[in-house]
């Protein structure tokens, strides 16, 4: 059974780390910001709430990509250490969540949402956090892949670069904001005296 265990583990691992999963997730949550956002914009009852939501729900999901890749991958627990744990190995491979996972959670949090907010605004909430898990994806999919020329893009794929050499910092990908606020931002030490 232990044996039966460990190869449905293995080829579950190789299905989530496939480029065909990799890619579904982005179109499915590209679908589901679409939607979500739409159906907000269609229920709130005042224009101003709009670019409201939709900041506070990128400063959400900031958050949440900063917590996650602090608090969870970076610990003992299996279920998230193993696939961070290849990711570190091997930084230009496809190892993501099963496809679907980012959804059913974007659209659970959706549901819970509601019982406490207006519908409009929990919606462009979550459309928006949903459009920086995208953003998230591709910004760190572009770290990996490409050698950027221009100073400023060099400067911000080298933050996700110092944490693969230094993994207690800079656990943003997108941006350095909780870093920063939190204490983890890599600082060179001077190695001269002053």
């Amino acid at each position: 059974m232990r044996s039966y265990l460990r190869a449905s583990s293995d080829a579950m691992a190789r299905l989530f780390s496939s480029r065909a999963n990799y890619w579904a997730e982005f179109f499915l949550d590209g679908a589901l910001t679409v939607l979500l956002v739409y159906a907000g914009c269609r229920l709130v009852e005042s224009p101003w709430i709009i670019p409201l939501a939709l900041v506070l729900g990128l400063l959400l999901f900031s958050f949440v990509e900063y917590f996650f890749h602090r608090w969870m991958f970076h610990t003992r627990i299996p279920l998230f250490e193993r696939g961070h744990r290849m990711h570190h190995e091997n930084p230009k491979g496809y190892d993501s969540l099963p496809f679907f996972l980012p959804a059913v959670v974007a659209i659970g949090l959706a549901a819970l949402g509601v019982l406490v907010m207006p519908a409009g605004f929990v919606f462009l909430m979550i459309g928006a956090a949903t459009f920086g898990y995208i953003l998230y994806g591709l910004s760190h999919f572009t770290i990996h892949h490409v050698r950027f020329r221009q100073p400023l893009l060099m400067r911000w794929a080298a933050l996700h670069h110092i944490h693969h050499h230094h993994p207690k910092t800079n656990f943003g990908v997108t941006s350095p904001l909780w870093d920063i606020l939190l204490g983890t931002r890599y600082v060179r030490r001077n190695s001269a005296k002053t």
